[in-house]
């Protein structure tokens, strides 16, 4: 079985020769960088970089997928937001101030598609397509629209409104639904097998769970709805307060970081909404050494997930040898 067979049969409900692993968000570190020869910030930028930094998770790590883009920058910057370059070293990001206002919401490009550094993205799915062919897995990750509206009239305007003025956080929601849902389809149409979705700022460590519900649950719906290939709903931090609704958004898969309890997923969630889990990346992979990897690794599976993952983005400094001991767990694991 290989790695594109394995996890289909996880997401159709079937039983796999082993459980799966491979990253929901980016996987990206500079040891792999060295080992196939890319580096940033051309891998933030540029197609054929791009495509040679995820292809590390399949080729070097063993991982059953692979997975662009590597920042959480793409739709922001096309809908007008100021970029902050990352460096060799580091992810691009979002600068401040933010480019809109409350009270001066925009119209969504029609050439969004076309702006910033999507082309490239799109053509690094294209190339990984054709590099893997039925292989592995391509995921095409994009973001939720709470964190592309947090970025373009920055976050404590968005979380004041949401008590104070909730109608018009709508313009800003809707634009950014559909930057992201206009994302996913080019990914699909590129190539993309899956489609993740980050939406960092919808955890509760950042927003009261009660704003989840009222305003960011309809458009991820709605979103969810209109992409037509698996989808992976991630959200970081301990999001027990509001995995019951993550639950329902119509996500294939929910990705969360350990700290969240997988057992409240699956009593919340049910049997149908597959988990995705494993070590922490800043705590555990970072920092441990990978017994530490292999016993956490362990854990996750007892406790119920289906696919081994790094718990978030993993960190650029992460060892090669702590990643590659969570595939041997994987391999480990067989179902036969």
């Amino acid at each position: 079985m290989n790695s594109k067979e394995r996890v289909m049969r996880v997401i159709n409900q079937e039983v796999p020769d082993r459980i799966p692993c491979f990253g929901a968000n980016s996987t990206v570190t500079y040891d792999q960088m060295e080992e196939v020869q890319a580096f940033w910030p051309e891998g933030h930028e540029k197609s054929r970089a791009m495509a040679r930094q995820a292809m590390a998770a399949y080729t070097v790590l063993g991982f059953d997928a692979v997975r662009v883009p590597f920042c959480q920058t793409y739709e922001a910057e096309a809908l007008g937001c100021v970029l902050k370059p990352g460096g060799t070293e580091g992810i691009p990001g979002i600068d401040h101030p933010p480019p809109y206002n409350l009270d001066d919401p925009p119209n969504f490009p029609g050439d969004f598609l076309s702006k910033g550094r999507i082309p490239e993205l799109l053509a690094a799915v294209r190339i990984l397509k054709k590099e893997l062919g039925n292989d592995a897995l391509v995921v095409g990750g994009i973001i939720g629209p709470f964190t592309i509206a947090g970025a373009m009239i920055g976050m404590v305007p968005l979380l004041k409104a949401s008590y104070k003025t909730p109608e018009k956080m709508s313009p800003f929601l809707d634009l950014a639904e559909k930057a992201g849902t206009s994302l996913a389809k080019a990914l699909i149409d590129a190539g993309a097998d899956i489609i993740c979705c980050e939406d960092m700022t919808a955890s509760p460590e950042m927003m009261a769970p009660h704003t989840y519900k009222d305003f960011e649950l309809e458009y991820q719906r709605r979103q969810f709805d209109a992409i037509p290939v698996p989808k992976i709903l991630h959200i970081c931090g301990k999001v027990d307060a509001i995995i019951e609704w993550m639950g329902q958004t119509g996500a294939n898969i929910l990705s969360i970081e350990p700290k969240a309890s997988i057992k409240l997923a699956r009593e919340k969630c049910g049997r149908d909404v597959l988990l995705m889990s494993g070590a922490d990346t800043a705590t555990t992979l970072f920092m441990k050494d990978t017994a530490t990897i292999r016993q956490v690794s362990e854990e996750s599976i007892e406790a119920g997930i289906q696919i081994l993952a790094p718990g978030c983005a993993v960190s650029p400094g992460t060892p090669l040898e702590n990643l590659l001991a969570m595939v041997e767990v994987a391999k480990s694991h067989s179902s036969k």
